[in-house]
């Protein structure tokens, strides 16, 4: 066996709490240089830092995290956040989108394999999309994966365009149900408390997965652009 898939399989042994699989797929490409990398990093640090503070989620949260730019990498695997070193990202190269993408889905699709290897319970897999530009390359096949697994409830994605550029009509595609946010200058930080606080809420509800937690737009509007002027669709709930 892999050494980390024995890894991975060992703490779900260990851990049999039902988890919340997050997956984030983020845009590392050269033009988020300078203050916006470094801003996506300390958002990235105050999410787990917040994950970690919660009794909770600390135990179901499952996060894995992918960056397109120079390369698909996946920086973490899924695993017991516990467990992870939070990664320093860089920005260089173009925007895989597309592989980026499609790297993020066969992870959760993996880690749902492990989960029922196991018995593991877990919530509808989230995916977090965030990009800055446009992709500069296919994203055809990444599109019908997610609009399969979207339709058929075993999908929820949360789209987030950075700053002026981001193309928020290619990235709608991604997201058949949820129209794509606009994130509120660089407030990486305030959307990343709220989804740690979302991941925590689903890792205590006993709600249905398919009708997912009701969200408050007051507090979306902390981090993205216009919200409360804007006909959005999709985050009623997640």
């Amino acid at each position: 066996m892999d050494k980390n898939l024995e890894i991975r399989m060992s703490e779900l042994e260990d851990n049999p709490t039902p988890r919340v699989p997050v997956c984030m797929a983020l845009d590392v490409s050269y033009s988020m240089v300078n203050e916006p990398i470094a801003e996506l990093n300390n958002g990235v640090k105050a999410f787990f830092n917040a994950l970690m503070e919660d009794e909770v989620a600390h135990y179901s949260a499952d996060i894995a995290m992918v960056t397109f730019g120079n390369d698909i990498t996946v920086e973490l695997d899924f695993l017991n956040i516990q467990k992870q070193q939070i990664p320093h990202l860089r920005a260089s190269g173009t925007t895989p989108m597309g592989k980026g993408v499609n790297k993020s889905l066969d992870l959760l699709e993996l880690r749902k394999a492990e989960y029922k290897v196991v018995g593991i319970e877990y919530w509808q897999p989230w995916l977090v999309i965030m990009t800055d530009g446009q992709p500069t390359d296919d994203i055809s096949d990444a599109v019908e994966r997610i609009k399969t697994l979207v339709t058929n409830k075993k999908l929820t994605v949360i789209p987030i365009g950075i700053g002026k550029r981001a193309d928020m009509k290619t990235l709608a595609q991604f997201s058949p149900y949820r129209t794509p946010l606009r994130l509120k200058g660089l407030q990486f930080n305030t959307f990343f408390q709220w989804l740690s606080m979302s991941v925590a809420k689903a890792s205590v509800s006993t709600a249905n997965i398919d009708s997912g937690l009701s969200v408050n737009k007051e507090d979306i509007s902390l981090w993205a652009d216009d919200v409360l002027n804007q006909n959005i669709k999709g985050w009623d709930s997640l």
